[in-house]
């Protein structure tokens, strides 16, 4: 492992924020407390933001964006900069899976496949700001219209704490790629990877000021730097009821925002389906990261015909699923705070009151420290669609199980919901792959599998109340950047 990984992970550490390319703490001296959710324990702070730092923190930014040459320079030389921060990000990988799992509770293993999927985002912007062009437009005669694609100046990012390194990175990747600059906000809870990478950017030859982090509580920083007007444009994943404060904030200012929000995501299982290749992806789309995914396969919609069959599986493998520290390298690790932990056991046991058959139950390693944040995994079968547990977001390791009869009841129930981010088909009928693939409304359809190692390549983001605007891809490019029209009147 690096260097530096024994002084980030070393009990006590205090971090510190980045702005203007220079370490700063909270202008107010306060800290909060980092604990690990594995054991409770504290073993970090980090600054406490207010109104004051987002100010700095914003002036920096559109310093750089204005007077400085990121915006101006040549969208290749930008990529190259994107490209240096992938190989430092690969160089210090057993770093950052480190400090990234012991900062969330994730299993190392997710740790690790989270910094392969950060480093592909930093070669994928790396490579693909320079591949955006604008049009020319058949106009009047005597005139050349044509177009633009323009960063949008400062953009403020705003990041969960379940994905932390992941998900900074397609927001980094993509705003920078096309000429922006960035104050990021991390979530409280995950703050640690987020502010080592923002030190490597600036190793990777980023100037001063083109990439900022505050950290500190929602309430206080996110919700000053979404409601902040010398910021042009906010991306947010998280919560629908956060996001929805989030874009009233930027709203004031007639602000754009992209938006990736909650998710209550199907995966239908057809009776002509391999059942025996359908059952371990089933299990991990919902037990990844604890359950703590927006696109967690957290209903499962089961043909009849099968619908015994495919529950007893996912029974006998639920069953067997443990729970336990980061470095254990388990089936899943705890819930990032006593919050969560709390909500999701309130949710399995309203579920249970109100008449829920629980088919089974996963366990807590009984070596697991007693100061962790654990939640024992459940499954919940022919569970009524109007209950509460079939309609919310529980953000954990619960998953519940739905019969239906026909094409057009499965569609029905997939649709049922007010989230529309994923789904999952499973048939081995090309027809009925398309049709059904094409009816359910969700942002991202997979047939047969369920997720692709991240997806840095494929459009991310939702219908409904999972949010707007895309994320990934080439597609979030567009985001990123607003058109601009030029016409020429040359007679």
């Amino acid at each position: 492992m690096g260097q530096h990984l024994s002084r980030t992970v070393a009990e006590g550490v205090a971090f510190m924020q980045l702005i203007d390319g220079k370490p700063a703490d909270a202008l107010s001296g306060e800290r909060l407390d980092v604990a690990s959710p594995s054991d409770g324990k504290v073993f970090a702070s980090i600054p406490s933001a207010g109104q004051a730092d987002v100010d700095r923190a914003v002036a920096a930014a559109r310093r750089a964006f204005d007077d400085g040459p990121w915006s101006r320079m040549p969208a290749a030389d930008r990529g190259r900069c994107l490209t240096r921060l992938f190989q430092l990000v690969e160089k210090h990988g057993e770093e950052l899976a480190a400090l990234e799992s012991r900062d969330t509770g994730k299993p190392i293993r997710q740790g690790k496949a989270d910094v392969v999927a950060t480093m592909r985002y930093y070669e994928f912007y790396g490579g693909a700001g320079d591949k955006l062009h604008g049009d020319t437009i058949p106009f009047l005669p005597g005139y050349t219209a044509l177009t633009l694609r323009e960063p949008h100046g400062v953009v403020a990012g705003i990041i969960p704490w379940n994905y932390p390194m992941q998900i900074l990175a397609r927001v980094v990747g993509a705003a920078l790629a096309m000429g922006n600059t960035l104050v990021v906000k991390p979530a409280e809870d995950a703050s640690l990877t987020t502010i080592r990478i923002a030190q490597l950017a600036l190793e990777a030859g980023l100037p001063d000021g083109v990439f900022n982090v505050v950290t500190g509580y929602g309430r206080t920083a996110g919700a000053a730097l979404s409601a902040h007007p010398g910021v042009d444009y906010v991306t947010f994943t998280g919560s629908t009821g956060t996001g929805t404060a989030i874009q009233q904030a930027a709203a004031v200012n007639n602000r754009g925002v992209t938006m990736e929000l909650g998710g209550k995501s199907p995966q239908i299982v057809f009776a002509d389906a391999d059942i025996d290749a359908a059952l371990p992806v089933l299990v991990n789309a919902i037990i990844q990261n604890g359950g703590q995914t927006c696109s967690a396969g957290s209903r499962a919609l089961i043909e009849r015909p099968v619908y015994e069959r495919v529950a007893s599986g996912l029974a006998e493998r639920f069953g067997k699923l443990v729970a336990g520290p980061h470095d254990a390298d388990l089936d899943l690790g705890p819930m990032i705070n006593p919050r969560q932990r709390d909500r999701v056991a309130a949710m399995i046991a309203a579920a249970k009151a109100a008449g829920a058959t629980v088919l089974a139950r996963g366990s807590v390693a009984p070596d697991a420290p007693s100061g962790g944040w654990y939640q024992a995994p459940a499954l919940f079968g022919s569970v009524d669609p109007d209950a509460v547990i079939a309609r919310e977001e529980v953000f954990g390791p619960v998953l519940t199980l739905f019969p239906f009869q026909g094409e057009d009841e499965a569609i029905r129930l997939a649709n049922g919901t007010d989230y529309g981010l994923v789904a999952g088909v499973w048939t081995r009928d090309g027809g009925r792959q398309h049709r059904v693939a094409k009816r359910v409304r969700a942002g991202q359809v997979f047939v047969n599998g369920y997720g692709a190692g991240g997806g840095i390549e494929l459009p991310f983001g939702g219908f409904k109340k999972s949010g707007h605007g895309r994320e990934k891809g080439i597609e979030a490019l567009y985001d990123m950047s607003a058109t601009k029209t030029i016409v020429f009147n040359h007679g």
